[in-house]
């Protein structure tokens, strides 16, 4: 077996350029999935192309807008940025979940997002709060939402030679919170059975304006439910609007039976956990 190259760029366009002239090679955004899955005989990179060497990759840019996050900022930058922690804790809890403290010190929110795992934790907070993603190629640079960028496990709707750059997250409106849950079969460092992340925007009055509900480990990707934000518009996000959110996640799911849960199972326990992050939401833009 060859080994594969090792490069290092130190720009954007210097990467773009690595990966036109080798199309073999793979991203090197932290690591911590790809050596796994390299030391384990399924992927064989002919080169691995290390970006943690350019500085707009690894750095967190606030504004009076929002944030962009590079695509290979460690996790466990992100999880302690104040503004990240106050603007989008659901977020926060979902990327505060990703490994080890070991493993947030390497392992990047591009990565866990481009990995293409449907039950990765960033995700399906990213899709409530209406991430979008910054690619780059060839072609120059596109934004995509962050729902349209995983088409599978382990696929990614990035063409060949483009390489995801950043993700932008538009500051929340007033009254507006996330919340994300799990459920895995150990108390810690296990993959989601089922994983839901909901974002709500309230009146003065305490009725939801908007909502967002995502729903993961259910079907091959991460899935926005808009039947299940829908449920909750409209209503003071009580009990009865809850159980609407839920039987729509549940709904929406299509998951598989392995040993880890059957379908009947997760559907019940994705629309559990709808239930339960949206009425934390809810509580939490009430405080906003």
């Amino acid at each position: 077996m060859q080994t594969p190259r090792f490069l290092a760029p130190t720009t954007v366009a210097d990467a773009v350029r690595f990966m036109e002239a080798e199309p073999g090679a793979a991203i090197l955004a932290g690591g911590t999935d790809l050596l796994v899955q390299y030391q384990g005989g399924f992927r064989q990179p002919s080169a691995f192309l290390d970006i943690k060497r350019i500085p707009d990759l690894m750095r967190i840019a606030v504004d009076d807008d929002g944030v962009t996050i590079g695509a290979a900022v460690p996790a466990a930058d992100i999880v302690g940025h104040p503004a990240i922690r106050t603007w989008w804790p659901g977020l926060v809890e979902g990327v505060g979940l990703i490994g080890s403290t070991q493993i947030q010190s390497r392992g990047s929110l591009g990565g866990n997002l481009c990995n293409g795992s449907p039950a990765a934790d960033s995700t399906c907070a990213l899709i409530v709060n209406e991430a979008v993603a910054i690619v780059a190629g060839t072609g120059g640079e596109r934004r995509i939402p962050v729902e349209q960028l995983t088409a599978g496990p382990g696929k990614t709707t990035l063409a060949p030679g483009e390489l995801l750059v950043a993700l932008r997250l538009t500051k929340p409106p007033a009254r507006t919170a996330d919340a994300y849950q799990r459920l895995i079969p150990r108390t810690e460092m296990d993959i989601a059975v089922a994983c839901a992340a909901v974002r709500v925007t309230l009146n003065d009055a305490g009725v939801c304006t908007a909502a967002r509900v995502a729903i993961g480990a259910v079907a091959p990707t991460a899935r926005l439910v808009e039947e299940a934000g829908a449920a909750l518009v409209g209503t003071t996000v009580d009990a009865e609007a809850l159980e609407r959110a839920a039987a729509a996640a549940s709904v929406a799911a299509q998951p598989i039976t392995d040993k880890r849960g059957s379908v009947d199972y997760r559907r019940t326990v994705v629309g559990v956990l709808t239930r339960r992050v949206a009425a934390i939401a809810a509580e939490r833009a009430k405080e906003r």
